[in-house]
């Protein structure tokens, strides 16, 4: 007969990535409270951290300390917490106009970087070599061993695949290439996704100013289009993960008198993304409509940025405002039914070009005026900085070599897809 269940390995390591995952989301706890927050015996979380204490993953930090002014009576809380040092993760990244690599704590905290940033001219081959070199370098810089690391987590941009030789196959990115040239330079497993996603992941496991009570976020980020990620109980839901752009085909202007090459009116790549702000301003780029722009421009529209924009709206040039006003308008329509579709209890707006370097308070307030306090107060900007891009790969490493695992090690050379 077929037998069927959970084998005592796959229950120790949920038990374990269960432990793991309540101190990363509430800090330092007793085990007490692990246990009621697991339903299990305080002697099964005792025998579980203890041993994961044995091997250097979490660590005891002392008492807990009553607020009260008289301690209950009983055996005194001993708090534990994730050794946030126990190994490090290495993230490599790869946006529209830089590649970064970079090393972190399990915390997501910085210890050191390499940049490179890129042009339509920068090739493949320079930027695989740059990922060698500035590992090794990283490494040899901390005094690191790659046997200090859980492994490296792959984070590449969608519009950079082709770039990066990285092909769709059935729906999914196929990341073969990059891990054997990779594998001839390491064994540490390694982990491959969407930096969108990684993103995301690291906006929930990295800020300093979390929610501890937060379960999910929605995610937007603007490129040349835009990307959008959410997540339920802070997992990213998987029937949409792996098309992040979907959001580009979203309605918010059916009004429009432009067609998209998608055959839709008033889609999201048609009226907010970048390229397509870009192309309203060239449109009405003149001497009387846009005198700050004109003058700042030479009167020549290549030489249009989004940092002219900003000055130039807040010049009070009439069709600039007029443009940006609006797509500040249409911007908070997609916000407000990305909020209403998906309920999350943050949308994190990350990298929004033309848009987000003008005024983050102007965009709430159209917000508001759309949408309610509700959804203008669930609005915030990611804390990753350009500098810091790499974290997306450190955070997908950390979730699958560390959590997801309960902090037991991967062979090496392992190669691990996010969405498996």
């Amino acid at each position: 007969m077929e037998q069927h269940g959970i084998s005592k390995l796959d229950l120790k390591r949920r038990n374990r990535m269960q432990v793991l995952k309540i101190l990363k989301q509430r800090g330092p706890t007793s085990r007490i409270d692990i246990a009621c927050a697991l339903e299990l015996t305080r002697a099964a979380v005792t025998i579980i951290t203890n041993e994961m204490i044995d091997q250097g993953i979490i660590t005891e930090i002392g008492e807990y300390k009553h607020t009260s002014e008289k301690a209950p009576r009983g055996r005194k809380k001993i708090l534990i917490d994730i050794n946030h040092h126990y190994k490090f993760a290495l993230g490599i990244t790869v946006e529209e106009e830089l590649a970064s690599v970079g090393l972190s704590t399990i915390s997501g905290d910085v210890l050191d970087k390499r940049i490179l940033k890129l042009t339509d001219n920068t090739d493949r081959k320079n930027i695989y070599n740059f990922f060698i070199k500035s590992m090794n370098d990283v490494l040899s810089d901390n005094c690191l061993e790659q046997s200090a690391l859980l492994g490296i987590g792959f984070a590449i941009y969608p519009t950079m695949f082709m770039k990066m030789d990285i092909p769709i196959k059935d729906g999914f990115p196929d990341f073969s290439h990059l891990q054997r040239f990779m594998s001839n330079y390491t064994e540490l497993p390694m982990v491959f996704d969407n930096s969108v996603k990684g993103t995301a992941m690291a906006n929930i496991d990295f800020r300093k100013d979390r929610d501890p009570e937060a379960r999910n976020i929605a995610f937007l980020q603007y490129g040349r289009n835009l990307n959008f990620v959410f997540t339920n109980l802070n997992e990213p839901i998987v029937a949409y993960d792996n098309r992040t752009d979907f959001v580009n085909k979203m309605i918010i202007a059916p009004e429009s008198d432009r067609v998209c090459q998608c055959g839709r009116r008033g889609c999201v790549e048609n009226e907010i993304a970048p390229g397509s702000i870009k192309r309203k301003i060239v449109r009405a780029f003149s001497k009387e409509k846009m005198p700050f722009l004109w003058q700042a421009a030479k009167g020549d529209s290549d030489y249009i940025t989004p940092e002219l924009v900003s000055a130039a709206y807040s010049k009070h040039d009439p069709a600039i405002v007029s443009i940006m006003d609006n797509s500040f308008m249409l911007l908070a329509v997609l916000i407000n039914n990305l909020y209403f579709s998906t309920n999350p209890q943050k949308i994190v707006l990350h990298k929004f070009g033309f848009i987000g370097d003008l005024s983050f308070e102007k965009l709430k307030e159209t917000i508001q005026r759309v949408g309610g306090d509700n959804v203008a107060e669930s609005v915030c900007l990611s804390f990753v900085e350009d500098k810091h891009h790499f974290l997306s790969g450190c955070a997908l490493a950390i979730r699958e070599l560390f959590y997801n695992c309960g902090g037991y090690s991967f062979d090496s050379g392992e190669v691990i897809h996010y969405d498996e």
